[in-house]
């Protein structure tokens, strides 16, 4: 796509030669991708990559969206920059109605990395590793933070693997269930002497745990905030307050620092937790209680209390001489699916998302829909007929790390070689057993996107009876 943006003279000169860095060594890189070539590479059609290529590059606005079907490679960062590189050409970035767009899959998504749930940042997204940066922290926390980046999650386990890591506290997550390769997480955490799951209910990973603490449900027994895809801060109110034993997070863990030896936290409420947010991300800075309260919410970085928020990002980019420093085009390799296909798994196995269901089922699995679908591995109509397979039929599907049993399903939109289902049901087909644990070095994260799979007819089956609808999982 950015050879034939180059090629039909449909760059934006001035911005590129104000605003970014490394264009040339791009130019040169990109240049052996003809459209025919890519289309041999990728079997996407060369006209329509064509037809992408010019709507793109002279559309007046024009947004690039994506989700995990970009991130969950082991070429994740590199998909991405991929994308941002579109974006650089044409000066589709850094002013209304144009931008890159990373939609989240979950509410709070967004939120948790703001507030510092990453290895390698404090809130704010601001560097561990930078000396005054954390010298504020310390001041305002009264503690020594450590100065070198933590583990993200594949790096945890295999720490676990090297029994450097013998003790979690895991919070609102279900690993048990949702890691790639997950018979290898399971006994991973299976290894630890001491397993605390925090959560809503009682997860795999929690039915594993040494301590279970009940937790109230964010969005409806709690009050806080939630940032969504667009850097909105919004505030969140309880709504009823939380069943039995369960209690509100914060007083799990301000008792829990007690317990351990530090009772200074004084019972903080969500909002002097804020408001102490606020003197140490400068993104956050203008964003009082208050003002969350009654705007309906605010977008960063907002930097002061008169600072209106931000509705995009980067404009800076358009100043000139521009603000800050320069966007770099970043030359990134093509690298396949590091799962190969062979005789063996010669099929392309993808996890998707189904539109009434949520990650491992937990939070959804509870309640009946009349939408239901995504526990069927669904396959192309050619697939199914050189297999010999119809939809409702049992079938075992197989990878380089185990096997299942699974339930087909027949979706006229795929292409050949490809399959796809979803992860919702784990207590129907345990699928991460079989996806790939294949992980990007640059994120830590999964390549749940291409596992290779063989399909196998099953001794003496008989078709289920169960609504599987031609493309229900689509």
């Amino acid at each position: 796509v950015a050879r034939e943006i180059i090629h039909a003279g449909l760059t934006d000169e001035e911005f590129i030669r104000n605003a970014t860095t490394g264009y040339e060594e791009f130019v040169e890189f990109v240049e052996p991708w003809t459209l025919e070539h890519t289309e041999e590479v990728t079997g996407v059609p060369a006209e329509a990559i064509r037809e992408l290529a010019h709507g793109y590059a002279t559309a007046a606005t024009a947004q690039i969206c994506w989700t995990l079907g970009i991130t969950e490679h082991h070429t994740g960062v590199d998909n991405v920059q991929s994308l941002c590189n579109l974006a650089l050409l044409t000066g589709h970035v850094g002013r209304w109605g144009s931008g890159l767009v990373p939609l989240r899959g979950q509410n709070n998504v967004q939120g948790g990395g703001d507030m510092g749930a990453l290895p390698n940042k404090l809130t704010g997204f601001q560097d561990v590793e930078d000396d005054e940066v954390r010298a504020r922290f310390e001041a305002a926390w009264g503690c020594e933070i450590p100065p070198a980046n933590g583990w993200n999650l594949t790096q945890m386990f295999e720490a676990m693997e090297r029994d450097e890591l013998r003790a979690i506290y895991c919070i609102g997550e279900n690993p048990a269930d949702s890691e790639a390769n997950v018979k290898h997480a399971r006994a991973m955490l299976e290894r630890l002497d001491v397993l605390v799951v925090q959560d809503v209910f009682m997860t795999r990973t929690a039915q594993m745990a040494d301590v279970v603490l009940p937790a109230a449900l964010g969005w409806a027994e709690s009050d806080g905030t939630a940032t969504n895809s667009e850097r909105r801060v919004q505030r969140m109110r309880a709504a009823v307050s939380p069943p039995g034993q369960a209690r509100q997070e914060i007083g799990i863990i301000n008792d829990l620092a007690a317990l351990m030896g530090d009772d200074r936290w004084g019972n903080p409420t969500a909002e002097e937790l804020w408001e102490e947010l606020r003197t140490v991300s400068p993104m956050h800075g203008g964003m009082s209680w208050e003002r969350l309260e009654a705007e309906g919410g605010l977008q960063w970085p907002c930097p002061t209390e008169d600072h209106p928020g931000s509705p995009f990002l980067h404009g800076r980019l358009w100043e000139r001489p521009v603000g800050g420093r320069l966007a770099p085009f970043s030359c990134v390799e093509d690298s396949p699916p590091l799962d190969l296909l062979t005789e063996e798994f010669p099929l392309r196995l993808t996890t998707v998302r189904a539109l009434d269901s949520y990650n491992t089922g937990v939070q959804t699995s509870r309640y009946a829909s009349p939408i239901r679908t995504g526990e069927a591995l669904e396959i192309s109509v050619a697939d199914a007929a050189d297999l010999g397979v119809v939809a409702g039929e049992r079938v075992r599907v197989s990878s380089r790390r185990g096997a299942i049993e699974m339930t087909i399903g027949i979706d006229r939109e795929l292409a050949v070689g490809l399959c796809h289902t979803t992860f919702h049901f784990p207590e129907l087909a345990d699928v991460n057993q079989i996806t790939s644990d294949a992980v990007d070095p640059k994120s830590g994260t999964a390549e749940f996107k291409a596992a290779a799979i063989r399909i196998e007819r099953l001794d003496g089956n008989d078709r289920l009876d169960v609504d599987h609808r031609v493309g229900a999982g689509a």
